[in-house]
């Protein structure tokens, strides 16, 4: 799938994921795609969970070997 913008969060712990992936969507617009890569294990439930809180679409969390890749979709 394609991606307007990608966050390279590899080897940030909880909650620095979360947070830059939050200020990267602040700067799209509705309906746009920001790519997440993330190796903090936390994230495997801290991003579905922001996702879900804050009004956007978790559209996939793939595991990449020694990483995850998590496409977001900016809410409305």
């Amino acid at each position: 799938m394609d991606h307007h913008a990608e966050l390279d969060a590899l080897g940030l712990l909880c909650p620095l994921p979360v947070l830059k992936a939050r200020k990267r969507l602040q700067a799209l617009s509705s309906g746009e795609v920001l790519r997440v890569l993330a190796d903090d294990p936390a994230a495997i439930v801290d991003v579905p969970h922001f996702c879900a809180e804050a009004g956007h679409e978790l559209v996939s969390m793939t595991d990449a070997g020694a990483h995850q890749v998590y496409l977001l979709r900016k809410g409305g």
